[in-house]
């Protein structure tokens, strides 16, 4: 996944990023490598947060959960012409 990160000088000096996809997602660093490592951290802890608040919700409504693999784009493609094949 690709995230976009707006960033500013603060007043300190320091940069401050936020990502835009994920606005809880905030941090400072002294400079650009440190701010996109604070930055990985920040999003992933964001979402982490958000998958513990819904799974919370989801216990709440007595939810059932399964997990759906789905194949990339390119596999789907060669399996559906295979079925097709064998259907024609």
């Amino acid at each position: 996944m690709t995230y976009t990160i707006s960033i500013q000088t603060n007043e300190n000096g320091w940069l401050t990023g936020q990502c835009e996809q994920i606005p809880e997602a905030i941090t400072e660093g002294k400079d650009m490598d440190h701010l996109m490592k604070n930055m990985y951290d920040a999003i992933t802890e964001a979402l982490e947060i958000r998958k513990d608040e819904f799974l919370a919700n989801q216990k709440d409504m007595n939810c059932i959960r399964r997990v759906l693999h789905l194949p990339n784009e390119e596999k789907c493609f060669t399996e559906t012409s295979k079925r097709e094949r064998m259907h024609t």
